[in-house]
């Protein structure tokens, strides 16, 4: 975990704002499962202002079009998300999602409008109603401000570790809380935000101000992101606010909302790092730092280009300092700048090495090299001497399990 000055991180990952309560269940979805949560809940109090980005993918989850339906008036109370089916590429998709709100409303006794849903697993398979309406009154009923770990349970698939965080801090001396939880671990190139990422906050802020933090924060977050180069079908980033910190309300971009802003970027940033982390077969996170660009937009066209390359990845997979795999992604990256000023160098916890001056080799120790790139977290540093740009892409190793995870991954 990142951690950030003014920021207190807590638990109680999407349940830490006031207002919001939680839960997962097991509802058997995915044939065959009969131990693992794939149905969760996140529920507020009150009607909640609502701000939302979804896949840039021509085909599109169901859920995806309904959520867009029910948040025309910018605001939302509920989300209903499964595990272990996509609800993509179905003839009866629609209705399906709507179902699953029509559900959730009526246990809840809300409006069937004010409530979103989601879905993520496989695509092209039907999803039946019936498992979600059997247990959709134990899924009501167990709400619980302590559910947040119950609900991140509920969302994953291919994911090895849960993704919550959640922090507290002060606006106009009042205690103000940004949590959230998120699931993503294989067909991870977010054009917008990952597979499913869910963000709370009791921060009383204005709708459009709640909208332009959520795409300036994932600009800087969820789209630094890359797995594998595919970007999902069903990539939904849900922010709800409570507005129950009894702040005075955010109406401008002013120093409040810069620390709103901040607030969000160190709940997401951590939680996009850890979807990095979490890639499917990964054992290493790689963190490709650029800086000395153009412009802001450059740096992250590199640091992108840099993570998302294959053969980067399997290189550090086996601890090889192949520099020359690293400049070359760097060359192809679609920004202008002058190659013969890049440096390179590689660090983690056990030291950092240069292994490129101006765009060409220098001599290193290739075991020290190996020594530093053999620990679990890595950093590329792409120094490109031509401007004040910087910024920070996330990755993960190439395995050998990701191809057989994703070989099985019907089976």
């Amino acid at each position: 975990m990142v951690k950030f000055e003014g920021f207190d991180f807590i638990d109680g990952g999407v349940c830490a704002a006031k207002g919001f309560t939680a839960s997962g269940v097991i509802a058997g979805i995915k044939a065959g499962n009969t131990t693992k949560r794939d149905l969760a809940l996140i529920k507020c109090s009150v009607r909640c202002r609502t701000a939302a980005m979804f896949t840039k993918n021509k085909v599109k989850g169901a859920p995806i079009l309904v959520c867009k339906e029910h948040l025309k008036d910018g605001y939302a109370q509920a989300v209903i998300v499964n595990s272990g089916n996509a609800n993509t590429c179905n003839d009866n998709g629609i209705e399906i999602a709507e179902e699953m709100c029509s559900l959730a409303a009526e246990s809840l006794e809300l409006e069937k409008e004010d409530i979103l849903v989601g879905s993520t697993g496989v695509i092209g398979q039907k999803l039946s109603i019936e498992p979600i309406r059997n247990v959709i009154t134990e899924l009501t009923g167990s709400l619980s401000e302590k559910g947040s770990p119950l609900a991140c349970e509920a969302i994953m698939t291919t994911d090895t570790r849960k993704k919550e965080f959640a922090v507290e801090f002060e606006l106009d001396g009042k205690k103000c809380h940004v949590g959230g939880i998120s699931k993503g671990s294989g067909m991870i190139n977010p054009n917008m935000a990952t597979m499913l990422a869910f963000i709370t906050t009791d921060v009383k802020i204005n709708g459009e101000l709640l909208q332009n933090a959520l795409r300036k924060v994932c600009a800087l977050t969820y789209n630094m992101v890359s797995v594998d180069g595919d970007t999902s079908t069903n990539d939904s980033l849900i922010l709800m606010s409570s507005g129950l910190a009894e702040n005075n309300e955010i109406i401008c971009e002013d120093n409040r909302y810069d620390t709103f802003v901040n607030a969000l970027y160190a709940v997401m940033m951590n939680l996009a790092r850890e979807t990095a982390r979490d890639g499917e077969g990964a054992t290493k996170l790689i963190e490709c730092i650029v800086n000395g660009a153009p412009n802001e937009e450059t740096a992250k066209i590199v640091a992108k280009s840099v993570i998302s390359s294959s053969l980067v990845k399997a290189a550090l997979f086996a601890a090889d300092a192949n520099w020359g795999r690293i400049l070359c992604a760097i060359g192809y990256a679609d920004a202008e700048f002058d190659i013969n000023k890049t440096d390179v160098e590689l660090a983690s916890a056990k030291g950092k090495i240069s292994v490129c001056k101006n765009g060409a080799g220098v001599d290193f120790s290739e075991e020290i090299a190996k020594e530093i790139l053999s620990e679990e977290e890595i950093k590329i540093i792409v120094s490109l001497n031509s401007g004040d740009g910087n910024a920070i892409a996330w990755g993960c190793d190439l395995t050998f399990d990701y191809v057989k995870i994703n070989a099985e991954y019907r089976t």
